[in-house]
């Protein structure tokens, strides 16, 4: 009788294993091939698109709505207002991203493309950080240029209202660039959470339902409970601690009892969390099989 045939599952193991990482692709070429990949898939056109139509359309909307009167505000809360106008559609970009985070990863699951993938690297490692440098830097870029656009738009409608914020003070662009860096952050923490999961549809339920179930949840809570801790672990969910990085700075002590994050404080919470998830996604992506 003739031997049985190894499973699929295990020649493509012993393949992988057999290959020495000196065959891998180098980092930058790693990069390239997966460049090619973003830009080629129809999901990442259609997300992108729909965070540059968010961004601009919500800072003219509200650019050209809102009348803070002429003289009559405070320059802080004319700054304030402004940076608002220019970030009111970080919480719905937010998502766009966090479902194109997941899809990058979750999509090469689905079509089996993610074997040919861990082929050309054999460690894994690299072509994991190298998807997530491409879309980092894609989204940031995209987030930058359509923030940057709805910014000059909604400035000069302001401007014929006869309301100027002051663009050099920090208090005012670095809330603006920080909106971007969020959602750079965001998409991100959903990659780590398609490479965790391997799949579309749990992906995505999970990574919404981090950023918009769980914290209406903690909140319910600790109304019901009065419990500070309660509040405060609210305070570093990703969401809530984000949001610090696109909020205005306004001066003066608030009133505020329990943990308070800042711009700095959020990001590094944030950042923190990001880097976690991700390295338990990379421990278990390489551990496992395809």
């Amino acid at each position: 009788m003739s031997a049985p045939n190894t499973a699929p599952a295990q020649q493509h193991r012993h393949r992988e294993a057999s290959v020495p990482d000196s065959v891998g692709l180098s980092f930058p070429r790693l990069v390239r091939s997966e460049w090619i990949k973003l830009r080629s898939i129809r999901s990442t056109v259609w997300c992108y698109a729909i965070l540059v139509l968010l961004t601009i359309a919500m800072a003219v909307l509200l650019g050209a709505v809102i009348d803070q009167g002429a003289g009559q505000m405070p320059q802080e809360a004319v700054n304030g207002g402004f940076v608002n106008i220019n970030t009111v559609s970080v919480s719905l970009t937010a998502l766009v991203v966090g479902v194109l985070g997941v899809l990058i990863i979750t999509g090469e699951y689905g079509t089996g493309q993610v074997r040919s993938t861990f082929t050309a690297d054999p460690g894994r490692t690299g072509v994991i950080l190298a998807k997530a440098f491409v879309l980092a830097l894609a989204t940031f870029v995209v987030s930058v240029v359509s923030t940057g656009i709805g910014v000059a738009v909604s400035a000069g409608l302001q401007a014929s209202k006869d309301i100027h914020p002051e663009f050099t003070d920090p208090a005012v662009w670095m809330p603006i660039l920080g909106a971007s860096v969020y959602v750079t952050l965001v998409a991100l923490f959903a990659y780590g959470i398609g490479l965790l999961v391997r799949s579309s549809a749990g992906g995505i339920a999970i990574t919404l339902g981090i950023f918009l179930v769980l914290p209406v949840i903690l909140s319910i809570f600790a109304e019901l409970t009065q419990a500070q801790w309660v509040a405060d672990v609210a305070t570093l969910l990703p969401s809530a601690a984000g949001a610090e990085l696109y909020a205005y700075s306004y001066s003066g002590a608030r009133d505020v009892t329990g943990l308070v994050l800042n711009g700095w404080g959020g990001f590094g919470v944030l950042a923190v969390e990001v880097v976690v998830i991700g390295a338990i996604a990379i421990a278990v992506a390489r551990s496992r099989d395809v």
